[in-house]
């Protein structure tokens, strides 16, 4: 599992096995400890718990990368769409998406850190994640400035390039009505665009009960992504504080890491546990962004949903 395999002891001269590595490495990305804390627990030294927490990253992102995938199959995808609709009965969804920000302890003297610096005064990196039902990562997008938007981070990277030119959520149609096809999507707040492949919630005060009734929907299905958020942070704790003057080059990849671990820990579990008991305030003392671009075309699909999942459109 360790890459670049290298002699690590404890303070007692004790040479590390690589249960031990591991363990060590573990420890420090669950429990979110300082590498001194964690030494002084472990009776190791903070560089080598800082060395070995590192190769142990760097032998994830080597082996561990296929736990973090988006579905190739029919089959695979086919059974997402099920298990989105038995949430509250939204057809052909592909996924939830959502963002949270990862908060960092930078100097303000820096100017270089202003970009870090986001709405709500703190500096963070934001990871944005696309799930399943099972709250399992299957696109993830991290490394941004948390002074960058949801929006510009979604247009920004691979998964919107793709799903813009057909390569992602082109899958099967299925007919709402005569001449009506629902295309394949993920589901995303109020602070994502409105696209043909992403629906967000309806806003404003004065909706009808067929918009009210499809917001409701689509609320308890992207919950899904902000419970999966949620349940990393509170797993992995490293990236639940605050972190300490990190390494931006660095932490990404520990950032991608925690959900490869996030995703193991899923697949290796026998029952997924309710996700109505999780929390879903991922990003505590953060306001809901609000993104107002809408397509047309997407705005009519739908406004042509709302009114089938009421019963209201003509067959």
């Amino acid at each position: 599992m360790m890459a670049k395999p290298a002699n690590f002891f404890d303070i007692n001269g004790k040479l590390l096995c690589l249960n031990d590595r591991v363990a060590v490495a573990l420890r420090r990305l669950s429990s979110g400890e300082s590498l001194s804390a964690v030494g002084d627990a472990l009776g190791i030294n903070q560089s080598t718990v800082a060395q070995i927490t590192w190769r142990f990253v760097e032998a994830m992102e080597e082996r561990g990368l296929h736990h973090l995938y988006w579905p190739s199959t029919e089959e695979e995808m086919n059974e997402i769409k099920s298990k989105f609709e038995k949430i509250r009965g939204l057809p052909n969804c592909c996924g939830a998406i959502d963002t949270t920000h990862i908060l960092m302890c930078l100097s303000s003297l820096d100017q270089s850190n202003k970009v870090w610096c986001d709405e709500e005064k703190n500096h963070s990196m934001i990871l944005q994640a696309i799930v399943d039902p099972e709250m399992r990562f299957r696109d993830i997008v991290t490394g941004w400035p948390g002074s960058v938007t949801d929006s510009l981070a979604l247009k920004s990277s691979n998964f919107f390039n793709h799903a813009e030119v057909g390569k992602k959520l082109n899958g099967t149609k299925i007919k709402l009505s005569e001449g009506i096809e629902l295309r394949e999507y993920i589901v995303g707040d109020k602070g994502f665009p409105l696209l043909p492949w992403l629906l967000a919630p309806y806003q404003g005060q004065n909706l009808s009960k067929s918009q009210v009734n499809f917001n409701k929907r689509h609320f308890a299905t992207r919950v899904v992504a902000q419970r999966a958020l949620f349940k990393l942070k509170n797993t992995w704790r490293i990236i639940e504080g605050v972190m300490w003057k990190p390494d931006k080059n660095k932490l990404p990849r520990i950032i991608l890491v925690c959900c490869l671990l996030h995703n193991i820990v899923i697949d290796l579990e026998n029952e997924v546990p309710d996700g109505m008991l999780l929390s879903h305030h991922h990003d505590s003392g953060y306001k809901q962004q609000v993104c107002d671009s809408t397509d047309k075309s997407a705005s009519t699909l739908r406004e042509k949903l709302s009114l089938y999942l009421s019963g209201r459109l003509p067959p």
